[in-house]
C-alpha cells in the first residue's frame, strides 16, 4: 500500500497509507487530513479538494481532463500544478510522494 504524504500549507506533514485504486481525496477525508473537504464526496464537483503536484507525482498522473479543468476554475489560488484530488487514483508508484495544500480551499 503506498503512502502519501499530505502537506499542509504551514509545512506540516500527514503520511497516509492509500489503497491502490482509492482517490487521493477519500484518503485524506478518512483520516481526518485539514484542508481536504471533499464536499462533494469525490464527484469533480466542487473544487474543495484542490492540491498542488509536484513534478515527481505529476509525471505519474494522467492530464486533468475537462470536467476538472473546470472545476478548478471554481478553486481558488490555482496555478500550473494544481489538481483536484479526487482524481487522483493511488498506485503504488506513488509511494512516498507528497501532495501539497494551498492555503485555502473556499
Amino acid at each position: 500500500m503506498p503512502t502519501i504524504i499530505y502537506v499542509e500549507h504551514n509545512g506540516t506533514e500527514h503520511a497516509v497509507s492509500v489503497a491502490p485504486g482509492q482517490n487521493l481525496m477519500q484518503a485524506a477525508v478518512e483520516h481526518a487530513i485539514p484542508g481536504i473537504e471533499g464536499d462533494c464526496g469525490g464527484l469533480c464537483a466542487c473544487g474543495t479538494c484542490h492540491v498542488y503536484l509536484p513534478d515527481d507525482l505529476a509525471a505519474l498522473v494522467d492530464a486533468p481532463d475537462e470536467l476538472e479543468q473546470g472545476m478548478l476554475e471554481f478553486a481558488f489560488d490555482v496555478n500550473d500544478t494544481s489538481r483536484l484530488s479526487c482524481q487522483l487514483i493511488a498506485d503504488d508508484a506513488m509511494d512516498g510522494k507528497r501532495v501539497l495544500m494551498p492555503k485555502r480551499q473556499y
